[in-house]
């Protein structure tokens, strides 16, 4: 009779039957995955339940079987992270390491990996795996494990001079696939400077450059990055030859960006704009498609001989002449960016390119554009921009462009322009007049690139404001003599140029004090630079005298200039000033190689005052502009041009679809814009409700949903959010009121105890934010204040409702600038259900419970927030389970945690398949709450969702 082994336990559910002879079946194994994820499975069981699957994996033959026994065993190490020492240990004592499959071997590895990242005190145990192990696998006939196995190898442990021995080994592989990979993990190997060996550097270089040449265009496209890591890395090391290298990976790349493949080319140009040396000559030819002469009997640096040098410049020949005029749009903005950096290389090439960049602000695709507007501006910060007259009539025109997003590149570039004449200065000022006249929302921002220009060009003020100042003067019934906007446009030019650098810039006293009735208009335009108690002391000063000019500026912005206040004092000249660093000029008839170094970037004119908030962020600073934008339409609005104002919203969002957030600080003030700018929508189109009665609201149930959307994207912004400001948090707390004034002027009365529940809630935390008088309230909050207290000594019945009160209070409530100051951090996760698609469903058995794997990225969450995954069947929310996510069970920090967790899921529905959709999502907690008190069965607040849901696809074990 045939040996058995019969484990039971105290559990309802026995262990499988196992034969000391036959592994376990996939049925068995299910069983035993239903043990696993089962809380109420006792200690002893799971302890039998290790022993019985490690028997398992060393009879079994099957690779299917031992696919799943693996992935059983790392689930359990991963789910009791206290076990992973025992299961780390049973998977490297059986022999599978040694086994003659290739893929169930490196499933051993990817086994012990994962339980490692879960459990780093076990990352040693990795690290001592034999080398020559990995080697080998990689060296197997399986050509789907090879390139799984470099892709990876930085889980293992792997010593890098050997990683480097089989990536350049690879890249000789018959499969192009592996060649790319072993090409990528080349690249990814410079990042961390092991290699520092010269000889091993050069050599990883030119297997790179071969392929170039590469039949793949994949293989073709990670050749380019390789040969550009290695190659800075190989000028890096090169520091008496640094520049025939430099010229010489420069020469390599150009003679990529003709390649058949868009990627290749994408990806040559990208890497161009990575090189920070290059040879004048060189550079030039990149311009002209025409070797040119010079070229041909001139030595490079590197000493090349003429039939070198004229090889390499066939290869340059017209490099960025071919990318700007690429057929993809992807090349040519690529082509575009490039130039960003080797623009500020030389004053020469900067001045040829850019006649070809504004060529380019005719692109069919307004990517390229902006992007052609990025480069002129960086060359602007450098002072490398020399806007010719020739120039002028095409760059001009995207000023009255229909995009708003062109308009204000454009604008962006003239804060930084100087003009040499004083005819360009007039057509600038006119082209900007009719900017203005065309497009009204585009005022502020108008108004600012005025006032930057004035300065920049004092004396040029001084002759327009002579010239029009008579049509300035007030007529007999006191009014100002012609259209207000052009007037306040003048104004803003002409109280600049006392701030100029030039000398005897003097402005008529009446012009300070005309400017001073458009004092809010222009503090608006004005509030980058200082606030309006600034502008009207610096207005008032300048209306009593006749020049020169002794202006002094607080530094506090928001406090009154006293003169006796204890903060430091500047004079205009000390305030105003940006040092204009000379462009690199030739010495000698040798190239000179030029290098950014040499140049300080020039800022779109110094403050005058502190700026509000203490931003050094780039990227904070755009999304501050863009936030300006989107208060100034809250007038139009008010005046019922919703379309317009949609319109205005969505030029916004692709304005921020511009920007990047790579950079981690910044990546939570980016999300936070973008969420912004959408509850600003849904805030647009639930106020045409309250308009005149020549509007058309939309229906009730609209006006309900659109409601609802508000709500919750208030409160993600809300919760999802840390290191709010008081400033920033009461901000969005006053759009939460104005969502509850909304609801209750249009909501039955029986559904307004939930409003005014919430109501009183947010207005409590609104008076501890203003506990301390710091931050002063809006009109709007202290009217809601007053009508706050008047429903809560009074019973719910119709007077407590008066519609004519409510929306006199609705009326009191405009938008106010938000400023952010770049220290948000945005709390988000990421889920992925490893190796489920729909044609490779997870297995199940109807009636138990089935563990759906998921790996979690947590992201700025805290150990103390109360997480929840919520799991629910297709459509049917009331099949719906939460699965509480204690995040001091697992590892990492604050920051990021990656951890797998296996979620039980009980409600197993009696179907041949189902689908399941899951999120993260987390309770929205008020301060005053015990963190410490969860309830497992199930969240008992308000939820905020932090990743989008995913679909997890199961079927049933046959």
């Amino acid at each position: 009779m045939e040996d058995h082994v019969f484990l039971t336990c105290d559990h309802p559910l026995n262990l499988p039957t196992l034969s000391t002879n036959e592994p376990l079946s996939l049925e068995a194994l299910a069983s035993l995955r239903s043990l696993i994820i089962n809380p109420s499975t006792t200690a002893p069981t799971i302890s039998s339940v290790i022993e019985t699957l490690t028997r398992s994996l060393q009879l079994s033959r099957d690779p299917l079987a031992i696919h799943h026994t693996l992935k059983l065993l790392t689930d359990m190490a991963l789910r009791l992270p206290h076990l992973s020492g025992v299961v780390f240990d049973s998977v490297c004592s059986h022999s599978l390491l040694s086994t003659d499959s290739t893929r169930v071997a490196a499933e051993s590895l990817d086994a012990l990996a994962s339980i490692a990242e879960g459990n780093r005190v076990l990352a040693p145990g990795i690290e001592e795996l034999d080398d020559r192990l990995f080697a080998s696998l990689c060296f197997s006939p399986s050509l789907s494990v090879r390139p799984w196995l470099l892709r990876n190898a930085d889980r293992f442990g792997v010593q890098p001079h050997l990683l480097f021995t089989l990536f350049l080994g690879f890249t000789k592989d018959p499969y192009p696939y592996v060649r790319k990979v072993a090409l990528d993990g080349l690249v990814d190997l410079s990042k961390n400077g092991v290699i520092e060996d010269p000889d091993m550097i050069e050599g990883c270089y030119f297997r790179a450059v071969e392929l170039l040449n590469d039949m793949e265009d994949c293989v073709r496209s990670a050749a380019v990055r390789t040969v550009c890591a290695w190659g800075l890395m190989l000028v890096a090391c090169k520091s008496e030859t640094k520049a025939y290298w430099s010229d010489e990976v420069f020469v390599k790349l150009c003679s990529t960006v003709r390649d058949m493949s868009m990627e290749v080319r994408v990806e040559a140009f990208c890497a161009l704009g990575k090189i920070e040396m290059v040879s004048e000559e060189i550079l030039l030819q990149t311009l002209s498609k025409k070797v040119l002469v010079t070229m041909k009997g001139k030595k490079s640096l590197a000493q090349c001989s003429d039939e070198q040098l004229e090889t390499s410049g066939s290869s340059v020949a017209g490099a960025f002449m071919h990318g700007l005029e690429d057929e993809f749009h992807e090349v040519r903005k690529a082509a575009c960016h490039s130039l960003r950096t080797l623009t500020i290389l030389c004053a020469k090439f900067a001045g040829e390119a850019l006649n070809l960049l504004i060529d380019v602000l005719n692109d069919d695709s307004i990517l390229v554009r902006l992007q052609a507007f990025e480069t002129m501006h960086r060359m602007a910060s450098f002072d490398c921009l020399t806007v010719q007259e020739t120039h002028m009539h095409m760059f001009l025109g995207t000023l009255v462009d229909n995009d708003t997003l062109i308009r204000s590149s454009a604008r962006k570039i003239l804060k930084l322009a100087k003009l040499q004449k004083l005819k360009l200065f007039r057509l600038t000022i006119d082209a900007l007049l009719e900017n203005l006249e065309r497009h009204p929302l585009d005022e502020a921002d108008v108004l600012s690139v005025l006032f930057h220009i004035g300065r920049n060009h004092g004396k040029f003020v001084v002759r327009i404001i002579e010239e029009v100042f008579p049509q300035m003067e007030p007529m007999s019934n006191g009014k100002l003599g012609f259209d207000s906007v052009r007037v306040a446009a003048l104004l803003v030019l002409a109280i600049s140029a006392p701030l100029s650098h030039e000398r005897d810039c003097n402005i008529p006293p009446t012009i300070f004090s005309y400017a001073v009735t458009y004092l809010g208009r222009i503090s608006q335009a004005l509030s980058d630079l200082m606030n309006q108690n600034s502008l009207l002391d610096y207005l008032s000063q300048c209306s009593r005298s006749s020049g020169p000019y002794a202006i002094e500026f607080n530094f506090k912005v928001g406090e009154p200039c006293l003169p006796n206040a204890n903060v430091p004092t500047y004079t205009s000249n000390e305030i105003i000033g940006s040092i204009a660093m000379p462009l690199p000029q030739k010495t000698g008839g040798t190239s000179e190689i030029l290098s950014p170094t040499i140049k300080k970037p020039r800022e779109a004119g110094t403050l005058l005052v502190e700026y509000q908030l203490d931003v050094h962020d780039e990227v904070t600073k755009s999304m501050n502009v863009i936030l300006a934008k989107v208060k100034d339409i809250w007038p139009f609005v008010l005046s019922g041009f919703t379309n317009e104002v949609l319109r205005t919203l969505r030029s916004c969002r692709e304005e921020l679809a511009t920007f990047t957030s790579d950079s981690h600080a910044s990546a939570g003030v980016f999300s936070f814009t973008k969420q912004y700018i959408q509850i600003v929508k849904l805030l647009t189109k639930a106020w045409v409700n309250f308009l005149s009665s020549t509007h058309f609201p939309c229906g009730m149930g609209e006006l309900d949903l659109v409601l609802g959307k508000l709500d919750r994207r208030l409160r993600d912004l809300k919760s999802a959010f840390i290191r709010l400001s008081e400033e920033e948090e009461l901000h969005i707390l006053e759009l939460i009121l104005v969502t509850c004034m909304l609801r209750l002027s249009i909501v039955e009365i029986c559904c307004h105890l939930g409003t005014l529940t919430k109501l009183s809630s947010m207005m409590s935390r609104v008076e501890y934010l203003l506990r301390d008088g710091s931050v002063e309230p809006s009109r709007f909050i202290i009217e809601v204040g007053k009508l706050s207290s008047e429903f809560g000594s009074s019973s719910l019945n119709e007077a407590s409702f008066n519609p004519l009160l409510i929306r006199r209070v609705l009326e009191s409530f405009s938008l106010k600038q938000l400023v952010l100051c770049g220290r948000l951090k945005h709390m988000k996760a990421e889920l992925d259900i490893p190796d489920n698609e729909y044609e490779n469903p997870l297995r199940f058995v109807a009636g138990l419970p089935v563990g759906i794997p998921c790996r979690i990225t947590l992201h700025n969450i805290s150990a103390e927030s109360r997480l929840w995954l919520k799991m629910t069947v297709n459509k049917d929310n009331e099949s719906t389970q939460f699965v509480f996510l204690d995040l001091n069970h697992f590892g990492g920090c604050d920051d990021v945690r990656v951890f797998m967790f296996t979620a039980p899921f009980y409600k197993t529905p009696k179907a041949f398949s189902f689908t399941i959709r899951v999120c993260i999502c987390m309770e929205c907690l008020s301060e005053v709450e015990d963190v410490s008190s969860v309830k497992r069965w199930g969240p008992r607040h308000e939820l905020t969702y932090l990743c989008r849901e995913k679909d997890v696809y199961l079927s049933m074990v046959k």
